[in-house]
């Protein structure tokens, strides 16, 4: 791989925000974990620890929640009016680009991705969910219904519906994109009049402890959001199972998704989750290839492939299956690997030695199962958690690096022999639906795959293109419900049917 620059000096706040205590936010306070316990964040690109953050548990969790119920039934959150709630949810966007530099800087010290990437994407996007759901406080309404109730003739009634908060909202979010998932989650939240209990991944706690600070800068009132650092184990299951939060809203993968469903079914607590993939990504002999190439490598190596809707399944029809494989690993073999701090990175380490670990199992077994690398396939000596950007050919569909989602930058790529109802059952033949992408030129082919792709999205002649107002989610084991888009506000509200005799 490349040499790569050495990465500048950390700015002024963030040194002052790495330097201070992380704590917990409960009901508008910081507090250091119930047991007085902390455990070390560390920076990927090195392997050191950058910081030590509160340990909350179970004590803790119960403490948020009853903050958050306290918000919600009481106080001035429950009588702000939509107005107003679209307001404060602007001024927290606001916030979020004016902190832009410190943000992208924590984001990528903490994740490892390439500061620019962070810059460009992760916050400005942050702010944009924020400003899109600032929008819809004021436009979620009830309708008035014609009845005929036919046991009463000649009585008349009005009836009509309400939209309402769910309540308390228990919300556990992953490492992969740390401030974009705390955004996804919490704007929506607020916009209906939820009040919530954060809990952060334990690898990447600092850009949520930070956007904390923001809210309360924002005056959001006191108890509407909480903030709690700790261990899945421990915080997440307690969330997750706490009889005082009213629903659970989850991104992780599907194995934990699981036991989410588990935890909440004690009192049937509403559950939405977001859960693993395994997208494929299909390119047609009449694709334009010089941006079907480029596209496939973004496909995969976006987010070092800790992305849940990566284009890990490439499929190339016969014909092109050369041109594409090579294309893709030339772009592999010269992506710059490095800190994400460092200017010239395009793709920094994988978040922690646990997840390198990981991949490069996946690795190994793919190379026994009879996998061909093309490209990539080593770790990189020295300290940090760097994974070569890999190509894998000779693939099956009945191999474990094809069916298991690997999150990681790892790519298995095969061919098929045309158009036909054989490629869609290839595309759909994954216990995953979380994304997909086509590549063609012919508009007839990519509606028709389109629709028959088992998929909560589909992208044609582009890849990972998100945006506030789209909705994004999975069918079979990728999850249940949608982020993002006017769908999302159904996670968070339920239905009132009001009745009057007239």
């Amino acid at each position: 791989m490349n040499a790569v620059m050495q990465p500048p000096a950390l700015t002024e706040s963030v040194t002052r925000f790495l330097s201070s205590a992380k704590k917990i936010l409960i009901g508008g306070e910081w507090y250091a974990a119930a047991s007085g316990k902390t455990f070390p964040v560390y920076n990927p690109a090195t392997g050191t620890v950058i910081a030590q953050v509160a340990e909350g548990d179970k004590e803790d969790i119960e403490r948020a929640v009853k903050a958050a119920r306290l918000a919600f039934e009481s106080g001035s959150w429950p009588s702000m009016t939509p107005s107003e709630r679209g307001k404060l949810l602007w001024r927290i966007g606001d916030l979020i680009l004016e902190h832009l530099d410190e943000l992208a800087e924590l984001e990528s010290l903490d994740n490892g991705k390439p500061y620019t990437v962070a810059k460009a994407a992760d916050v400005p996007l942050a702010a944009d969910i924020f400003h899109y759901m600032a929008g819809w406080t004021t436009k979620r309404h009830g309708i008035t219904i014609p009845i005929s109730v036919i046991n009463t003739p000649g009585v008349q009634y009005h009836a009509y519906t309400r939209p309402e908060p769910v309540g308390v909202v228990g919300q556990i979010i992953p490492w992969n994109f740390p401030l974009l998932m705390a955004a996804w989650k919490l704007a929506p939240a607020l916009a209906t009049g939820c009040t919530v209990v954060l809990k952060v991944a334990e690898e990447t706690p600092l850009s949520a402890l930070r956007l904390g600070e923001l809210l309360m800068q924002a005056g959001l009132p006191k108890g509407v959001v909480n903030i709690v650092t700790g261990f899945g184990e421990t915080a997440g299951a307690a969330l997750a199972a706490h009889p005082g939060v009213d629903k659970v809203a989850f991104t992780g993968s599907t194995e934990v998704g699981k036991l989410i469903v588990k935890a909440a079914a004690n009192d049937l607590k509403k559950v939405s989750l977001e859960l693993g993939g395994k997208s494929p990504n299909i390119i047609l002999k009449d694709a334009n290839l010089e941006t079907a190439i480029p596209g496939a490598a973004n496909a995969i190596f976006f987010n070092h492939g800790q992305c849940c809707s990566a284009g890990s399944r490439l499929y190339v029809e016969q014909g092109i299956f050369d041109q594409v494989v090579e294309g893709v690993a030339n772009i592999a073999k010269a992506i710059k690997l490095g800190p994400g701090l460092s200017p010239d990175t395009e793709m920094g380490p994988v978040v922690s030695i646990a997840q390198r670990d990981r991949v490069c199992s996946y690795l190994d077994i793919g190379e026994r199962e009879g996998a061909r690398m093309l490209a990539g396939g080593k770790v990189r000596t020295g300290s940090g958690y760097f994974v070569e950007p890999t190509v894998l050919v000779d693939t099956r569909n009945d191999m474990k690096v094809v069916q298991e989602e690997i999150f990681g930058p790892v790519v298995t790529a095969m061919s098929f022999k045309e158009f036909n109802s054989d490629l869609v059952n290839l595309a759909n033949n994954s216990v995953y639906g979380l994304a997909a992408g086509i590549w063609t030129n012919d508009l007839s082919k990519a509606h028709t795959l389109a629709a028959q792709i088992k998929a909560g999205t589909v992208w044609v002649n582009c890849y990972n293109v998100f945006d506030a107002a789209l909705p994004f989610g999975g069918y079979k084991q990728s999850g249940w419900g949608r982020e993002m888009g006017e769908a999302v506000l159904e996670n968070y509200t339920q239905t009132k049917a009001v009745t009057i005799r007239l």
